[in-house]
């Protein structure tokens, strides 16, 4: 079968398209035929060895897909159930085993391009608004790269919590998709000299209860100052690179603040809680509390181009891989 291997770690070129042994399911494992695959910028940490993982490997760690074979042991799922999943390496690929245990069941009004454009995701805006730092209504809060497909939403989600949204981004058109997803106000980044005094005008002076920052190295220190006093730093994720050490002392410094580096899996480790995360993430696609925006579709010999499309900003939403290269096309067609 065809799957993109990584032989060596670097930038977007080492993603290459190569022909694998089918693979075949072990005790409790699953083999899924994938339909569509997120590209998430977790899978850039591991393509440049930010996350560690033995070579080579397929990246990609949310698909969807169907069940095509079980292996001895495997209950939770049957052959020909739909089903999606994260955090497990290998979606860059026409199919993958898994972990039956971490498959997750698609209801029916569930297509896999949404499956696997609003799980991983989706998931992460969940326990980032109801556990790492669980949003009151009234509470103004800052998610920077608002037009991205987890800052998307977020503010779609955050909203709907009742919060009002203060977003960044890097150009007018990201600022208008970051608006139509509830963003109240929204800061060109690369316009404002002082980002954090730009938060806190557009606040009243005063500084934010949180900032859910994904971004990482580029805006840490706009993050921290931009709270107020006994304030929350959620950061869960390093887009523009991991942020240097620090003194911890800045945290008491700027005012008895807390800093959480969250990270989905141990939000998910037990399957009760996945499946009730990939529950409630569906009901909010279901009730349009949260809109999937898809804006590119690549083939999979295209990963490269995604990867380079995603780490250079020329993209908003969400990315898919789509085996079916002829089903890109298709749609392309379609959108044209």
């Amino acid at each position: 079968m065809r799957a993109i291997q990584v032989y060596e770690v670097g930038g977007p070129e080492v993603l290459r398209e190569a022909e694998v042994d089918q693979p075949r399911p072990g005790p409790g494992e699953a083999v899924v035929e994938i339909a569509a695959s997120g590209v998430n910028f977790l899978d850039v940490y591991y393509r440049e060895g930010r996350y560690s993982h033995p070579l080579p490997f397929t990246p990609g760690s949310e698909g969807a897909g169907t069940v095509v074979e079980v292996g001895p042991g495997v209950t939770d799922v049957a052959v020909g159930d739909r089903v999606g999943w994260v955090e497990i390496l290998g979606t860059y690929a026409e199919r993958a085993v898994v972990d039956s245990s971490r498959l997750v069941p698609l209801p029916d009004d569930i297509d896999f391009e949404t499956a696997a454009a609003v799980l991983l995701q989706g998931m992460t805006a969940h326990y980032l608004v109801k556990d790492a730092y669980p949003v009151q209504g009234g509470d103004t809060v800052l998610v920077h790269a608002a037009a991205g497909g987890m800052g998307l939403l977020l503010t779609q989600l955050i909203t709907h919590l009742g919060g009002r949204v203060i977003g960044t981004t890097s150009t007018t058109a990201k600022a208008e998709l970051a608006k139509r997803a509830g963003a109240a106000e929204v800061i060109l980044s690369s316009a404002v000299d002082d980002l954090a005094a730009e938060v806190k005008r557009l606040n009243g002076g005063q500084g934010l209860p949180v900032v859910f920052d994904g971004v990482g190295a580029h805006t840490f220190d706009a993050s921290l100052a931009s709270l107020r006093p006994r304030g929350h730093l959620v950061l869960f994720g390093a887009a523009s690179g991991a942020v240097p050490p620090f003194d911890p002392m800045r945290l008491a410094q700027g005012g008895s603040l807390t800093l959480i580096r969250p990270s989905l899996g141990h939000y998910i480790a037990d399957r009760s809680e996945l499946l009730r995360r990939a529950s409630d993430v569906f009901e909010w696609v279901r009730s349009k509390a949260l809109e999937v925006t898809v804006t590119g579709r690549y083939a999979l010999s295209e990963a490269a181009r995604a990867h380079s499309d995603l780490e250079a900003r020329r993209t908003t939403g969400k990315l898919l891989l789509v085996p079916d290269a002829a089903a890109v096309e298709r749609r392309e067609e379609t959108q044209s």
